[in-house]
């Protein structure tokens, strides 16, 4: 008799019944257990259902402090100024140094000797230590080379490589091999071009296309070119070394590509997407 009355009260009936013929139109029976757990599986479906309306709908974009696209874009462009603004800067200060030194009879300063002299100078501060690690680098190769029975020198695989970035800008369009086999960097005009690699200039030259353009040849069947430039700093046959500036970037009469760099990397005679590489 209990366990009757245990049963009866452990289950449960939802019923709707007509008001004025009391007709039973429609029931539901259901224990306790399948109450909680159909209450659990509504809750995580409701949860579920609210996590994907929020993070793949524009709705995201109400909830306080989570950039929108106008904020973005309103971040990239003052990324923009702001290297812009450092590079004016930078530019006014060896002005104004170069003005002190020719009115005191001195010789102005390059562009190149302040590249030089920031790296002789981080060069100072560490030199017992990168002394200690190229002797220690130079006694590992040497062990290397005594089991080279081949006698040539391996060169290292471009994913091994450590590139300099050409400009620090953002990229406006980037690599596509049937339609695009190149790299458009945006950056304010006249900012310094860099080498990505020690290498030597094999090409410079004009068109009215590409405005200047600089071509440099690498150690591994590696070679970079660089265009859209409104001036060169190197020559044909010059020997220049990674990190150093090769050219100016020109300013580009282009509403959709703006001042940019266009930079094209090439490995073993095909052009290959820079981004996979270098980050700008």
């Amino acid at each position: 008799m209990d366990n009757q009355q245990d049963k009866k009260i452990r289950n449960f009936r939802l019923s709707l019944v007509d008001a004025t013929s009391h007709e039973r139109l429609w029931s539901l029976r259901f224990s306790r257990s399948t109450f909680i757990v159909s209450l659990i599986t509504a809750v995580v479906i409701v949860v579920v259902g609210l996590f994907c309306l929020i993070a793949y709908t524009p709705i995201r974009t109400f909830i306080p402090g989570y950039p929108d696209a106008r904020s973005r874009r309103q971040a990239v462009q003052n990324s923009l100024r702001i290297d812009s603004l450092e590079t004016r800067i930078l530019q006014w200060e060896l002005y104004s140094e170069n003005l002190r030194r020719v009115i005191s009879g001195q010789a102005p300063i390059r562009m190149d000797s302040l590249i030089l002299a920031n790296e002789a100078s981080r060069s100072v501060v560490d030199s017992v230590y990168l002394s200690y690690r190229d002797s220690l680098l130079r006694a590992d190769v040497t062990s290397r080379e005594q089991f080279n029975v081949s006698g040539t020198r391996r060169t290292l695989p471009i994913e091994a490589l450590s590139f300099f970035p050409p400009v620090k800008g953002v990229v406006s369009r980037g690599f596509d091999l049937s339609v695009h086999p190149w790299t458009d960097i945006t950056a304010p005009s006249g900012t310094p071009v860099m080498a990505v690699l020690d290498g030597t200039v094999v090409y410079t030259g004009w068109d009215a296309e590409n405005g200047y353009t600089l071509a440099i040849q690498h150690k591994g069947e590696i070679l970079s070119i660089y265009k859209n430039n409104q001036k060169v700093l190197r020559q044909s046959g010059d020997v220049v070394k990674g990190g150093t500036p090769v050219g100016m970037v020109a300013s580009s009469s282009s509403l959709t590509a703006g001042d940019h760099l266009h930079f094209e990397l090439w490995y073993d005679g095909k052009p290959v997407d820079p981004a996979q590489y270098i980050s700008f």
